[in-house]
């Protein structure tokens, strides 16, 4: 799904992150997942066409914190070749 040149971007830093070393971020939180560590809820589509796809989603951290996630993947050729989240901590 993801193109070979995919660049993931932190909403914290803005920091461009390959899709190499984002591979690896993704492992830790599948690991975090199966673990119950990380926990995501109401996951949905926002909206989706051929250049993106907007998703929503509830993420419970292992430190206790919560937020609401939006995530906008950017389309080419059917694939993700850049993701964008951005993130609202939750009471």
């Amino acid at each position: 799904m993801l193109d070979e040149n995919y660049v993931f971007v932190r909403h914290q830093s803005g920091q461009n992150v390959s899709k190499k070393e984002w591979i690896l971020t993704v492992t830790d939180m599948f690991s975090a997942m199966n673990d119950e560590r990380l926990k995501w809820k109401n996951n949905r589509c926002i909206y989706e066409n051929d250049e993106v796809l907007v998703m929503l989603n509830i993420g419970n951290f292992p430190d206790g914190t919560k937020e609401s996630i939006i995530v906008v993947h950017y389309l080419e050729n059917g694939k993700i070749i850049k993701t964008e989240s951005g993130a609202t901590p939750l009471d």
